[in-house]
């Protein structure tokens, strides 16, 4: 009964791993997988058990060369560059780690695989690159901002004496108009810039998530009422207040269920979602291990191409005809300031969601 238990308890802890372990016999065959490799590989447990790693891992050559290696000489290999799992349908970026499996004896018996699921840092890998490049252009924008808004502002007041000058509907007067509209537009561009680029010290205080959103949702309704768009929100409540900015994390959020209204047209619907991430987890140096909150901005518009989607946070890039295209790259640059990372799903025809994860911290 003892040994019963003791088996239930193993085979218990192994399951709960969040990583992916299979264990192979000596003569190849599946032996154990637990539920996170499951998922990983695509395939149940009843599927898995008793068959081939070979025929599970067929295509994986790089994992199946591991495996082999490993079996026939009983050294420990790792990988986690190289190994993409493709069974579930979309490819999935994995750190492989095989070991022999030892009797008390040291004899040798199968081989365990272990499968950790890289995606999120992955995720994490590419916004530490586009907070980079952010960096660089900020500081080139901030330059050129300085340099253009002086002459701007001698523009523009030159105009508004000569209209002074000039009588009411004159056609020199309209043409005038034109040039202090667009003035008007180009200054906007350069507050815009010297946004993005100028560094500020954040105004940290307990902020109540979920009154920022349900705060812009009441507004975006309002401003809305004469279109047929509907809003969804559900938010975790049991999300605590967190340390931010309450004024940037506002324009931050505002920006995203701005674009998803815009996205939608005349008709559609905007989601907002809250939740708390178990898979993502910061570290800072002197501090304690913080779970992360994520907060999904939805709406069933028309996508975002692949394409259009690599460029979606670089400065100037937009799809609207009167963007700037600065908006997404200063919500990147006010997550980043949080310690926190932004990302896009989008496919053409299915709508479009950003996610932004920030740090659960109180």
């Amino acid at each position: 009964m003892a040994v019963s238990h003791l088996q239930d308890y193993y085979a218990n802890v192994i399951d709960s791993v969040g990583d992916g372990v299979v264990v192979i016999a000596g003569e190849g065959g599946i032996t154990l997988i637990n539920p996170a490799a499951e998922e990983l590989v695509g395939v149940s447990r009843r599927q898995a058990m008793g068959l081939h790693y070979t025929v599970l891992f067929r295509g994986e050559e790089l994992l199946l060369e591991m495996i082999e290696k490993t079996a026939r000489t009983g050294m420990t290999i790792s990988d986690h560059e190289n190994i993409v799992l493709k069974k579930t349908g979309h490819p999935i970026p994995v750190g492989a780690t095989t070991s022999p499996l030892l009797m008390a004896s040291g004899e040798r018996i199968g081989t365990i695989l272990l499968l950790r699921d890289l995606t999120n840092i992955r995720d994490l890998e590419d916004a530490v690159r586009h907070a980079d490049r952010l960096s660089s252009l900020g500081a080139l924008a901030a330059g050129l901002a300085h340099e253009i808004k002086n002459p701007l502002g001698g523009i523009k007041g030159a105009a508004q004496l000569l209209a002074m000058e000039l009588p009411e509907g004159s056609e020199q007067r309209d043409y005038l108009r034109v040039v202090l509209k667009e003035v008007q537009r180009v200054n906007r561009i350069v507050e815009e810039l010297l946004e993005l680029a100028a560094p500020r010290k954040l105004e940290l205080a307990p902020v109540n998530l979920h009154k920022i959103l349900g705060d812009i949702i009441v507004l975006q309704k309002r401003a809305v009422d004469d279109r047929n768009i509907t809003f969804q929100q559900q938010f975790d409540p049991s999300i605590p207040p967190i340390l931010a900015d309450e004024a940037l994390l506002t324009q931050l959020f505002l920006n995203l269920i701005k674009n998803g209204v815009e996205a939608v047209g005349d008709t559609g619907q905007v989601r907002v979602s809250s939740r708390v991430l178990a898979d993502y987890s910061l570290t800072q140096k002197g501090e304690r291990r913080s779970r992360m909150v994520a907060i999904e901005v939805s709406d069933d518009g028309p996508g975002i191409g692949k394409e259009q989607l690599e460029h979606l946070f670089t400065p100037f890039y937009t799809t609207k005809s009167k963007g700037t295209g600065l908006g997404l790259a200063i919500c990147q640059k006010i997550v980043a300031e949080h310690r926190g990372m932004i990302k896009v799903e989008s496919e053409p025809g299915r709508g479009t969601t950003f996610t932004v994860m920030l740090p659960l911290i109180q």
